[in-house]
Parts: structure tokens; C-alpha cells; sequence
């Protein structure tokens, strides 16, 4: 790889511009050079008035690559971008493709086997932040390839991100990030419940919104009980049986009281009620028996 490191972006849609954007507008203290490519004219002008070179199409991208970093909707439009790259002259030994989609979990091996017969390295690493993580570099990325590519990749990463996985070999970055994407949309779903609940007790469903934004902040939200490096049961005495102890019985406490406050309101709050039964055995605590 050259000392400029030369990073193609294809997809500039809601994380993708900004990602770019903000590639774009690090250049010279990253040591890159940024080319981009989508079907869309007015984002490409944005980032060629950024500082990035607008190129013809996927594959003259990818010929002038070191990286190509791929953020597109969906599975088929990740392997069309690849089956646009390796058609191209010039493709080969030297390029490595980032994968940032979100796909299915056996994806990536498969893009990868296709990318290795044309001498094309391939990592997935899917991307969490959102559009305001992506604009303000402060993603987190998790990335799934040998080391080798994970360090082709690596300088560029670390302008996008503050947080980057390397979470095993190839698939290992997208399962990481579907472990991460379950636990946000079943506490999404579990928020709606929360709503339903404190409209029908004729509360401000905005200001409830308001504490939750303000306390996840302060605390961390679900992610301050995740400091184990196991899922297996509690050792009596341990300090994680004492610790979760205490969030155990305050956890118990709360959904009972708000369980009998929705069925008092009748509003359907199945989440909680699984997650009353879940809780215990969920953090490692021996489930209990009739």
C-alpha cells in the first residue's frame, strides 16, 4: 500500500455521506486520498465540494483504491457493487473492500471466497452510531477478517471511529453487530410499551422520553450490565452475584409494580412480562423451581 493511503466510498446515503464527509475532510493529517461513487448526483457534489474526486462509477473507483469502503441498503446491493469491482481492469492485488452494510450472517464468507479469486481482500465491518456518530467520527466499528486485512483497513477505521473491534475472522463483524442490533430494537419495542403505559396513567409521554435520554446518558442504559467477559451462572458469594444481586431485586420490584399498574390501565406490556420471568436467569442467577 502506498504511503497515501487511496479510499474509495461507495453509498452516500443517510451514514454513508457523512462518513465520507468526514474521510473527505480529513485528508492530509490521515494521509489520505478520497474518491466516491453513488447513483445519486446532488450527494457525489456535495463531497466533491468537500474535497473528495467524484469517480465515473464503481468499478474506475475501485481500480484507483486501496480501500473501498461499501456502505449500500442490502445484500443484493452489496454483491452488485462487488461483482462491479472485480469486472474492473485493473482490479486486484492491493485492494481491500470494507464492507459497512449490515447483511446476513453468512455473507461476508461468501463475498469473501469471490473476492479471494480475484486477488481482492474482503472484511466486514458493520458500523454503530448513526448519522450523528458517523458526522462527528465517533462510531464504533466491528470488524470481521484475518489481521492482515483488518490492518489494510485500520487507518481508515480510525478516522471514522472511536471504537474499533476487531471481532474475529471473516462473519465475525456482522454477528457482532446483530448482537448489538438486538438488543437496541427489543429495547426500542420495550420503549413503546413504556409509552403505552405512561399515556394511559396520563403522564407526558415527551417528558418521559426526556428522563429516559437524560438517565441512559448517566447510567449507560442496558449496557451497564454488560462488564462480564462470561454467560455462565453466578458464583455464590462472587462479587457480580452481589452486584447484580442488588439490580435483581430492584429490577423484580419495579416490573411487578409496573406490570400491575398495565393490567390496572389494561395496556399490553408483554416485553416486561418477559422480562420479569427472563431477568434473573438472563443476568447468571440459578433459575427458580415451583
Amino acid at each position: 500500500m502506498s504511503e497515501i493511503v487511496r479510499v474509495g466510498f461507495v453509498g452516500l446515503g443517510d451514514i454513508g455521506k457523512p462518513m465520507a464527509t468526514r474521510l473527505a475532510g480529513r485528508q492530509a493529517e490521515a494521509g489520505l486520498r478520497v474518491g466516491v461513487f453513488d447513483i445519486a448526483a446532488a450527494p457525489v457534489e456535495e463531497l466533491v465540494k468537500a474535497g473528495a474526486e467524484a469517480a465515473a462509477g464503481v468499478g474506475a473507483l475501485a481500480a484507483r483504491s486501496d480501500v473501498l469502503c461499501v456502505m449500500v441498503n442490502n445484500d443484493a446491493q452489496v454483491r452488485s457493487v462487488l461483482d462491479e469491482v472485480l469486472a474492473a481492469d485493473g482490479v486486484g492485488a492491493g485492494l481491500t473492500v470494507a464492507v459497512h452494510s449490515t447483511v446476513a450472517p453468512e455473507t461476508p464468507a461468501e463475498l469473501r471466497a469471490l473476492a479471494a479469486r480475484h486477488g481482492v481482500r474482503l472484511v466486514d465491518a458493520p458500523v454503530s452510531g448513526g448519522a450523528m456518530g458517523a458526522g462527528g467520527g465517533r462510531l464504533a466499528v466491528m470488524v470481521g477478517g484475518s489481521a492482515e486485512d483488518f490492518a489494510a483497513v485500520r487507518p481508515v477505521l480510525d478516522v471514522l471511529a472511536t471504537k474499533v473491534v476487531h471481532a474475529g475472522p471473516i462473519g465475525a463483524g456482522t454477528r457482532f453487530k446483530l448482537a448489538r442490533n438486538l438488543m437496541h430494537y427489543t429495547a426500542f419495542t420495550a420503549a413503546t410499551e413504556a409509552q403505552r403505559l405512561a399515556k394511559a396513567a396520563g403522564l407526558d409521554v415527551d417528558a418521559l422520553g426526556e428522563v429516559v435520554r437524560h438517565t441512559d446518558a448517566v447510567t449507560g442504559g442496558p449496557g451497564a450490565i454488560m462488564y462480564r467477559d462470561t454467560t455462565a451462572e453466578l458464583e455464590p458469594g462472587s462479587f457480580w452475584f452481589t452486584t447484580l444481586g442488588q439490580v435483581k431485586v430492584l429490577a423484580e420490584k419495579d416490573l411487578d409494580f409496573a406490570i400491575a399498574l398495565a393490567d390496572e390501565l389494561d395496556v399490553d406490556v408483554p416485553l416486561a412480562r418477559i422480562a420479569r420471568e427472563r431477568f434473573a436467569p438472563g443476568l447468571g442467577f440459578p433459575e427458580e423451581r415451583p
